[in-house]
């Protein structure tokens, strides 16, 4: 433990960003493929209502997602913190806790899932075949809430550790494993959009089992212990957490009522462009999402080693590198439209009519690494109220007024118009934000030098 802590206070900012985030940004990505390739499976094998249905209930599935941060992001900011301030208590306790947690909501989130999932599809808007689609798969990923979040929530406490290789390969196995069983369950065994689900769920099996061999063999860090609540550790992991579950769960409220509003004032043809839009860009924000994993345990350490200059330098060199990380995606966003169309659909017509579309709700993307490099050093360091502020800003204070507001008055096109304006706005309100605190540590590094 000593070596890794000594590392990370130590070590070159660049190294470290280069040594921590292209393996966090693989393991993020290929978490991301689940659902990318579900989708691109999906419509290809079964048909455009198919992937009409995975993309519209995409949102819903989020409720998982929101559970696995919570939990998973608190606990690596907890025990990035306790390594940099050499807490061993506090380390002893991450996986206890973890596991307690992960039992409990998840459980709850089957049961209420599977009871009610009419009713939560019914916020869509959804009807007919396309509702009877979306219902047979959100059902079987519902069943499957334990696997994937006790997985995605280790994995981010291994990633707390620095161990990114190791995070990397377990999810990379489970994104290979259900890249190979979804044509076979789809196709041969002819299981249509269930066998979607099923495919996804069973390799999410074999990665919490892979995850439990981990730490049973070979962290040095943190441990498997019996499931409990942990009074000393629970109430920072789920304050830290909980900013990271509001972007998920915010991200359910406005991807809904982004789906209804199209439904309202757009057709049928922009509600396939509109989940094609949102595939896209929520699979090129999780390469960002998986840099800014490296940037959580360099930030949070020296914070707690009160290194504070390291800190500073780290947020920005990770945001000029997670900006070039953005333009990768966004420059064929913005220039071969069509042919990411075609991944998904073989309907030149629709290709035709939605790519203008596609290339507006992307227009702003290549700002999203200032604002979530933001986030993830306000969790770092303990500071959760900065991240849900600029998390409620996006995804529901400004985006859900603005749509509103725009969709009354400009219909179907002002709805599209409605992502990049938010996205501008928050990127300025983050910025200002990390200017601020920067002031602030300032202060602080005076005192303590």
């Amino acid at each position: 433990m000593d070596e890794k802590r000594e590392e990370l206070l130590k070590d070159s900012i660049f190294k470290l960003m280069i040594k921590l985030s292209v393996p966090a940004i693989i393991g993020m990505l290929v978490i991301g493929l689940y659902s990318f390739v579900d989708a691109i499976f999906v419509g290809r094998l079964v048909g455009s209502e198919a992937l009409a249905a995975v993309s519209v209930t995409y949102p819903l599935t989020l409720i998982n997602n929101g559970i696995a941060v919570l939990i998973g992001i608190g606990s690596a900011s907890v025990l990035s913190r306790a390594i940099g301030s050499n807490d061993i208590k506090k380390i002893d306790d991450i996986m206890s806790n973890m596991s307690m947690c992960n039992i409990v909501l998840s459980l709850l989130v089957t049961v209420i899932g599977v009871i009610f999932t009419d009713y939560l599809i019914g916020f869509t808007g959804l009807s007919g075949d396309i509702f009877t689609l979306a219902k047979a798969y959100l059902r079987i990923i519902f069943v499957g809430s334990i696997f994937v979040n006790f997985v995605q929530s280790a994995n981010m406490i291994i990633r707390g550790e620095g161990k990114m290789k190791e995070a990397m390969l377990i999810m990379g196995a489970g994104a290979i494993l259900n890249i190979i069983l979804d044509p076979i369950f789809i196709k041969v065994l002819n299981l249509g959009i269930r066998g979607a689900a099923y495919a996804t769920v069973l390799s999410q099996i074999m990665q919490m089992i892979m995850t439990l061999v981990y730490f049973k063999k070979y962290s040095n860090m943190v441990q498997l212990k019996k499931p409990a609540f942990k009074k000393e550790v629970l109430p920072d992991v789920l304050s830290v957490g909980f900013s990271a579950m509001l972007m998920q769960v915010m991200t359910l409220v406005q991807q809904t009522i982004l789906y209804r509003m199209i439904t309202i004032y757009g057709n049928d043809q922009q509600l396939v462009i509109m989940g094609i839009t949102m595939r896209v860009t929520m699979f090129s924000f999780i390469p960002i999402w998986g840099m800014s994993q490296g940037l959580q345990p360099i930030a949070g350490i020296n914070y707690g080693a009160k290194k504070f200059d390291r800190v500073k330098k780290s947020v920005k060199m990770f945001s000029i590198g997670a900006t070039g990380l953005c333009l990768v995606f966004w420059i064929p966003m913005q220039l071969a439209p069509k042919w990411i169309l075609s991944l998904f659909t073989k309907d030149q017509m629709l290709i035709e009519y939605g790519f203008e579309y596609f290339k507006l709700g992307n227009m702003a993307f290549f700002v999203s690494g200032i604002f979530i490099m933001s986030i993830t050093f306000f969790q770092a360091i303990g500071k959760a109220g900065s991240a849900g502020l600029i998390i409620m800003l996006r995804q529901i204070a400004l985006f859900i007024p603005l749509t509103l507001l725009l969709a009354k008055f400009f219909g179907g096109i002002g709805v599209w118009y409605s992502i990049p304006i938010t996205d501008i706005i928050v990127f300025i309100t983050a910025m200002c934000l990390v200017i601020v605190e920067f002031r602030k540590t300032l202060h602080q590094e005076a005192s303590f030098g």
